[in-house]
C-alpha cells in the first residue's frame, strides 16, 4: 500500500522507492515534482521563483486524495495515476498509465508507466513524462523553432538551444491550462494524437507546474507571476535600431549616427557587433580600430543615440584570460577530447556561466572595458552556446553535465549581466540569442538568430515571435531582413527586406541586422580586431531609391507610435502581457481566432496582417466580431466578425485598428 500524507501545504505520495509532491505554487497552480532517489532535491527551483502564498485543501481517502489550490484540483487515484481538474470539475490534464495496477479505473497489460525514471550509467535517471491527449485540442508556446506552425498539436520538439532555436518548455492549451516542464535538461516532447510525453536525458526527478485559467491572458499572467515578469523597457528600446555584421572601425559607425541624422531619420541604437576585440575573451576594444570609446559614447549621446556592444561568452585559448579563468575553474569543461568547444578564428572554450564567480568575472571585465565608458547595453551572442558540434553529452558545468542542465546556460549567461547592472543602478536590456523559461526576468530581448534571408524563412519567424510570446518571452524581435544570403543588389531580396521591414515596424523592437553580400574584405591579416571580413552596407539608405522611401516611411510610423509601445513595455512589466500575442489571445471566444495564424494584434488595439509571400499584392484578413475596425491605410472603417480581401501594394501593410485616434497616429505615414 502507497502512503499518502500531508506535510504542511503538500500532498505526499510514497510507494516502491517513488516519492511524488505536489504542493501550490502560484495562484490556481501546483508543482509537482517525483524521484526515485533517497531524497527529493529541493536545492533547485529553475524556472520558478520561490512559492507564494495559497493555502492548499487536501483530502485523503484510504488509497486516494486530492489537493486543490483556487481554480485547479489535482486528484491521485489509487493506482498512482494523477489527473488535474479545473474549477468545473471539468478534466484538464490526466496521466497516461498502462499498468494492471489501475484498480478501478482503466486496466491494461502494456505495462507502460506514466512517470518513467529509468537509471542510466553515472547515477542519472532519464525521464519520460507520459499524459493521454486530447486528439482536437490545440497547443502553443514552448519558445522558438523554426517552423511556420502555431498550433503544435502533432508536432515533436527537442528540448536543446541551437542558433536559431530557443526551448522555452511552456505550453499553453485551449482547454484552459498551462504547463511548464521546469527541468532544463536536453529532451524531447512529442504532442501526438495518442499521447503527449516530455523527456529528459539525464535528470534526478520530475519536476512540471500546471495552472489553470478561463482565458489565455489569465493563464499567461498566472505563469508570468510564478516565472517573473521583465524590468520596464528602457525608453530608448522602443525605437529604430541599426546593425550590421559588422561596423569594421569607430569611424565608419560614427559617419553612419551622422547621416541619419543629418537625413532626419529617426535611429534609437546602433550596434557594434562581433570582432571589435583584440580577441574572444578579452571583453574589450581593439584600440587601433575604436580608439576613443568614451568620446565614441558622448558623441552618440549627443545624437540621441545608445550605443550596444557585442559580448561573445567564448574565450579563446590565446586570450590572456583564458589560463587566469581556465586555473579557477571558470570554464565548461569537455567529458572526451580536447577542451575545444568552438572554433572561429581561433579556438575557443566558453566561460562557464552556471558558475556565480566566473558570471562575476564575465561582468567586471565587461564593466570595466565598456560600462565605465558609458555604455549601458549588452548583446549577448552566441548564447545558447553555439558549440561547434552540438554533441549535448560531451560538455560540462560546474552545475551538472550539459545533458542534466544544459538548457539553463542562456538564462544564466543573461543573469551575469542583469545582476551587473542593477548594482550599478540601470534599468537591464541585453540583446541575447537565446533564452529558457524564467530568461524575462532578467531583462532578456531575444532576437531568432542566424536565419536566412527569404520569405520562408520570414514566415518562420513570424510564428516563432508568437510562440515566445505565450511562452512568457515578451521582449523579442529578428534580424529585418533574415541574417544570411541577402545581396543589396538583388530585387527578390529587396521586396524580402520591404515586407519583413513593415512587419518589424510592429514588433516589440524594431531591429534591422544582417549579413549582407557582397562581402568585405578583412582590414588586416594579423590577430586582433581587423582580422575578421564584414558584410556590404545594410542602412535603409543603401538599398536604392523605392526601398529607401518605403523603410523611411515605416521608421516614421514607429517612431510615432513609440507611445504606445511604451504602454504595451508596461503591461509586460506589470502583468508579463505580450506586446505582440496570436489573435486567440484577445478574442478566445471567437473559433476563427485559433484556427487564423497569418495575422496577430500588437497590443489591444493593432490588428497586424503582414505580407510573407513573393508577390503576394492582397491577402485576407479575418476582422474579430464585437469591434469596428478602421483600415490605417485608407481610413475606411469595417464591421467585425468577416473576412475581407485587402489590398496590399508593394509600399503597405495591411493594419487595421480598433482605436480611431490611434489609427490617424498610424495613418500619418501614408
Amino acid at each position: 500500500m502507497a502512503i499518502l500524507k500531508r506535510e504542511g501545504n503538500r500532498l505526499i505520495r510514497e510507494y516502491d522507492g517513488e516519492k511524488l509532491w505536489i504542493e501550490p505554487w502560484g495562484g490556481s497552480a501546483l508543482r509537482v515534482r517525483c524521484t526515485r532517489c533517497y531524497k527529493m532535491d529541493e536545492s533547485q527551483d529553475w524556472a520558478l521563483l520561490p512559492r507564494e502564498g495559497g493555502e492548499a485543501k487536501i483530502t485523503i481517502d484510504g488509497q486516494e486524495a486530492a489537493i486543490q489550490n483556487g481554480g485547479i484540483t489535482a486528484k491521485i487515484e489509487k493506482s498512482g495515476k494523477v489527473l488535474f481538474y479545473n474549477r468545473q470539475g471539468g478534466l484538464l490534464l490526466e496521466e497516461y498509465l498502462r499498468t494492471e495496477e489501475a484498480v478501478g479505473g482503466f486496466n491494461s497489460l502494456l505495462k507502460v508507466k506514466a512517470r518513467d525514471l529509468r537509471p542510466v550509467i553515472g547515477g542519472e535517471y532519464s525521464l519520460t513524462m507520459r499524459f493521454e491527449s486530447k486528439r482536437d485540442e490545440r497547443l502553443y508556446g514552448m519558445g522558438q523553432y523554426q517552423q511556420s506552425i502555431l498550433n503544435l498539436k502533432g508536432a515533436t520538439l527537442e528540448l536543446a538551444q541551437r542558433n536559431s532555436q530557443a526551448s522555452v518548455p511552456f505550453l499553453l492549451s485551449d482547454s484552459g491550462y498551462g504547463f511548464l516542464w521546469n527541468n532544463p535538461a536536453i529532451g524531447r516532447a512529442t504532442f501526438g494524437t495518442n499521447l503527449t510525453e516530455w523527456e529528459a536525458k539525464s535528470t534526478q526527478q520530475l519536476d512540471y507546474w500546471i495552472c489553470a485559467g478561463d482565458a489565455p491572458a489569465e493563464i499567461v499572467e498566472r505563469y508570468s507571476a510564478a516565472t517573473g515578469r521583465p524590468p520596464m523597457m528602457p525608453d530608448y528600446a522602443t525605437g529604430f535600431w541599426q546593425c550590421k555584421l559588422r561596423y569594421q572601425t569607430q569611424e565608419e559607425l560614427l559617419q553612419v549616427a551622422r547621416e541619419y541624422k543629418r537625413r532626419g531619420l529617426p535611429l534609437s541604437v546602433i550596434v557594434i557587433d562581433y570582432f571589435h576585440w583584440p580577441n574572444q575573451g578579452t571583453w574589450q576594444f581593439d584600440r587601433e580600430y575604436w580608439p576613443d570609446p568614451e568620446g565614441m559614447v558622448r558623441e552618440l549621446r549627443e545624437l540621441g543615440v545608445e550605443l550596444m556592444v557585442s559580448v561573445w561568452p567564448t574565450v579563446d585559448s590565446e586570450s590572456p584570460n583564458f589560463p587566469l579563468m581556465l586555473e579557477r575553474g571558470l570554464l565548461a569543461q569537455t567529458d572526451r577530447g580536447v577542451r575545444t568547444q568552438m572554433q572561429f578564428l581561433g579556438n575557443e572554450t566558453f566561460f562557464d556561466a552556471t558558475n556565480p564567480e566566473a558570471r562575476e568575472f564575465v561582468w567586471n571585465e565587461c564593466k570595466k572595458n565598456y560600462y565605465d565608458y558609458g555604455i549601458r547595453s549588452f548583446w549577448l551572442d552566441a548564447a545558447e552556446p553555439e558549440y561547434s558540434t552540438y554533441d549535448f553529452d560531451l560538455y560540462r558545468y560546474s552545475l551538472g553535465s550539459n545533458l542534466k542542465v544544459g538548457n539553463i546556460y542562456p538564462a544564466l549567461y543573461a543573469k551575469a549581466f542583469y545582476d551587473g547592472l542593477r548594482r550599478e543602478g540601470e534599468d537591464p536590456l541585453m540583446l541575447i540569442r537565446c533564452a529558457w523559461a524564467g530568461s524575462q526576468r532578467y531583462g532578456t530581448l531575444v532576437w531568432s538568430g542566424d536565419i536566412h534571408s527569404s520569405f520562408e524563412s520570414m514566415r518562420d519567424q513570424f510564428a516563432a515571435g508568437l510562440s515566445m510570446s505565450i511562452a512568457g518571452i515578451p521582449w523579442w524581435t529578428t534580424d529585418i531582413g533574415g541574417f544570411n544570403g541577402g545581396d543589396i543588389h538583388d530585387p527578390y531580396f529587396h521586396e524580402v527586406l520591404v515586407r519583413w521591414f513593415q512587419y518589424g515596424a510592429f514588433c516589440p523592437v524594431m531591429r534591422l541586422h544582417g549579413s549582407r553580400l557582397p562581402w568585405k574584405e578583412p582590414l588586416s591579416d594579423k590577430v586582433g580586431g581587423g582580422m575578421c571580413s564584414s558584410g556590404a552596407e545594410n542602412e535603409v539608405y543603401s538599398f536604392g531609391g523605392p526601398v529607401y522611401e518605403i523603410c523611411k516611411d515605416y521608421m516614421q510610423l514607429r517612431e510615432r507610435l513609440r507611445p504606445y509601445v511604451t504602454g504595451l513595455m508596461a503591461e509586460a512589466h506589470k502583468k508579463g502581457t505580450p506586446p505582440m500575442r496570436p489573435m486567440f489571445y484577445d478574442f478566445p471566444h471567437q473559433k476563427e481566432a485559433w484556427e487564423t495564424e497569418d495575422q496577430y494584434m500588437f497590443g489591444p488595439d493593432v490588428l497586424v496582417a503582414p505580407v510573407m509571400y513573393h508577390g503576394m499584392r492582397e491577402r485576407s484578413v479575418w476582422l474579430p466580431a464585437g469591434r469596428e475596425w478602421i483600415d490605417t491605410a485608407t481610413g475606411e472603417r469595417f464591421a467585425g466578425g468577416q473576412r475581407i480581401v485587402c489590398q496590399a501594394p508593394i509600399e503597405r501593410m495591411p493594419v487595421f485598428c480598433s482605436n480611431e485616434a490611434l489609427s490617424i497616429t498610424i495613418r500619418g505615414s501614408h
